[in-house]
């Protein structure tokens, strides 16, 4: 048999940030972001070796291990071997041997959620494989846990939730791990002008965001008032791009993404850097009204609203820095898993 499963990478519209401890915990945190139709893979195919194959095709790494061993978490496919070793932990050891095979459509770092989707789309393999009783929020919270407390990853937790529910969704956040997931019913209309104007752009350069958050969590922790003010404003922002999207403002959504990277670069250094203000700076002039870096910022994916035609120009223009224009489409659905 072999078992599969797909979930939705993430463009994060408003409220970046609030996600993460302890300032969830402390003032609750709020964030508006939406799916798109690029995705995290995973495979589990039954081999007849007692082994455990885990593999990563985008990345070509492979290991093998005895199918009863611990596997190391080294530094090599952990967020693979960090699932594998909690499922047998909670589920009981394997008894047939597996090859786990995994595929992202965007690399690491790039912003757009991809380590989250990915541990989301491998627990949904193992959930269709051995029919556990998981329901959506266990399941986005099982990869939360797994990836926060079990591999020790810094970051927060809307991706997670993002890619087991999928479309576009309000979400919030609050202490000891509670999270409430708003889906939003947008008129169609709204969602095709929204994909038509807004432009989604590599700077082909990938971040360890786990520093930038690290450092996000200690000014709060250290009670930074300029940190902890501009997260109370992407929060706001959150609830003003809901706004605008529910009662079809779209051409407030440029100036509500402006602001909110403006409140960002207060959130901790690195978040923006001089390659990034060049970009931002250059989109606006070809036409772009506002945009934001995606995820926890210093590289990756950027988005930039542009209304009317003007996305042309600001693609040609976006191009000149080396980078890529990504195409995509807004997605409905969350993890899907199936067998064959």
């Amino acid at each position: 048999m072999i078992y599969r499963s797909k979930a939705p990478l993430r463009i994060g519209l408003a409220g970046g940030g609030t996600d993460v401890s302890p300032y969830c915990d402390l003032y609750g945190g709020a964030i508006l972001n939406a799916t798109i139709s690029l995705s995290a893979y995973a495979t589990i195919e039954i081999i007849n070796e007692p082994q455990i194959i885990v593999t990563a095709l985008d990345r070509r790494e492979s290991e093998t291990y005895p199918i009863s061993a611990s596997l190391p978490i080294n530094g090599t496919l952990d967020l693979l071997k960090g699932v594998i070793n909690r499922i047998q932990k909670d589920y009981g050891a394997f008894k047939k041997g597996f090859r786990l095979s995994t595929y992202v459509d965007a690399p690491a770092g790039s912003g757009l959620g991809t380590s989250s989707t990915l541990v989301v789309a491998i627990i949904g393999a193992f959930v269709e494989k051995l029919k556990l009783p998981m329901g959506d929020y266990d399941i986005a919270h099982y990869a939360f846990d797994i990836e926060r407390n079990d591999l020790q990853l810094a970051g927060g937790r809307q991706d997670q939730y993002a890619a087991m529910f999928g479309g576009v969704n309000f979400m919030e956040f609050y202490q000891n791990d509670r999270v409430i997931v708003n889906p939003l019913r947008i008129r169609p209309q709204y969602m095709h002008e929204l994909e038509n104007n807004l432009v989604l752009y590599f700077t082909s350069t990938s971040r360890e965001s786990a520093t930038i958050i690290k450092e996000q969590m200690k000014n709060v922790n250290n009670h930074h008032e300029k940190s902890i003010e501009a997260m109370h404003q992407l929060k706001t922002q959150a609830k003003m791009m809901k706004e605008a999207l529910l009662r079809g403002k779209l051409d407030e959504i440029g100036e509500i993404l402006d602001y909110g990277f403006e409140q960002k670069r207060n959130m901790a250094a690195n978040i923006s850097n001089a390659g990034i203000e060049k970009i931002y700076d250059a989109a606006k002039k070809a036409g772009a009204t506002g945009g934001k870096i995606s995820g926890a910022g210093g590289g990756g994916f950027m988005i930039f609203y542009c209304p009317v035609n003007n996305r042309f120009a600001v693609e040609d223009t976006l191009l000149q820095f080396g980078g890529e224009v990504k195409k995509y489409n807004f997605t409905k659905y969350g993890l899907t898993t199936w067998s064959v």
